[in-house]
């Protein structure tokens, strides 16, 4: 096992390490970061962008707006806020999504520090009902990378304005975060240390936890490849904005597995084209495969469930029942 402690705080950069890290490092059984971004907006990968944030009031104050490739609700982070990752190979079972073993060293660290935490719905670790941390997953193949947001002394009032969307845009077609009761780490320690501080306590939980972890430096020639997906990928405008569509039918449920909004074009009662959004999981975060399936069905209820059917829909949309999607897409 490997640990990585990333000194940029520049958060286009910091997602393309993540990304290098889970698909490029695959040497490395298990991976472990630490890092810090500058104030941004981190939406998940399924999200609408533009549904996410109040616009305005991110351009005024300069902050980030960058996409992720895990899924979820969009995240503030500012320098004042710790973001940790763990990377590992994973065996397929019933312990996949498994968001509370992944958080297990946080609510530790926090325990020896005087705060009792605990882990609370879907992905959420929690100090008194409050959520100071929400985690989100990717896999590839039986690879998983698991990501924590550790609101430690992070600005709330700024969180609140960033987050809310202009009331300019209230009928805006987007899914929208669920919104949660939010609280600093710092203000639930006895005693306070600086977010570094908090950095280096959970980095020595986990060498205690794993005495074998090794530091690890990136080549120059593995820094120039993380600076390209920066530039292309996760600093890029497409990226980031340009995969909201413009849609005849948008609908929009809530399950216990997440909320998804469903963007169509429907022409002579078939499917001309669909798109998924929202804050759901799954294994597979490439959607092509569920929304090529569905081009061209009739557009009833029987003819979608029969066409989801054929598909594995848990690598796509981790929790959901065939009866909850087919319900998603049409009455």
């Amino acid at each position: 096992m490997i640990y990585i402690v990333n000194k940029s705080t520049d958060p286009a950069y910091n997602i393309a390490l993540e990304e290098f890290c889970f698909k490029e490092l695959k040497q490395f059984d298990k991976i472990f970061i630490l890092w810090i971004n500058e104030p941004a907006i981190i939406v998940g990968k399924h999200q609408n962008t533009q549904a996410e944030i109040n616009n305005r009031f991110v351009q005024e104050n300069g902050i980030h707006v960058v996409r992720r490739i895990t899924g979820g609700g969009a995240v503030y982070h500012d320098l004042n806020n710790l973001n940790y990752t763990i990377i590992s190979n994973e065996e397929e079972g019933e312990n996949d999504f498994d968001f509370k073993t992944f958080s297990q060293p946080v609510i530790e660290t926090l325990a020896e520090l005087g705060a009792q935490a605990e882990f609370s719905g879907r992905n959420d670790i929690t100090i008194d009902g409050k959520k100071i941390c929400g985690n989100a997953q990717a896999y590839v193949g039986n690879r998983v990378m698991h990501h924590g947001c550790l609101l430690f002394d992070t600005d709330l009032s700024i969180l609140a304005k960033a987050l809310e969307v202009s009331k300019e845009t209230v009928d805006f077609k987007g899914v929208k975060s669920v919104r949660s009761r939010v609280d600093n780490i710092l203000p639930n320690l006895p005693v306070k240390i600086t977010v570094h501080e908090f950095a280096d306590k959970i980095l020595s939980q986990m060498k205690r936890k794993f005495p074998e972890m090794k530091e690890y430096h990136f080549s120059e020639n593995e820094k120039n490849e993380i600076e390209k997906a920066r530039q292309e990928k996760f600093a890029n405008w497409e990226w980031t904005y340009g995969h909201n569509p413009v849609a005849e039918v948008v609908r929009k449920k809530r399950y216990s597995a997440g909320r998804i909004q469903v963007f169509l074009n429907i022409g002579n009662g078939r499917i001309k084209a669909i798109r998924f959004y929202g804050t759901f999981f799954g294994k597979n975060g490439d959607l092509a495969v569920p929304q090529h399936a569905l081009k061209g069905v009739i557009y009833t209820s029987s003819e979608v469930k029969k066409a989801l059917a054929t598909l594995d829909i848990s690598q796509y949309f981790a929790g959901f029942s065939l009866d909850e999607l087919t319900e998603a897409i049409v009455d």
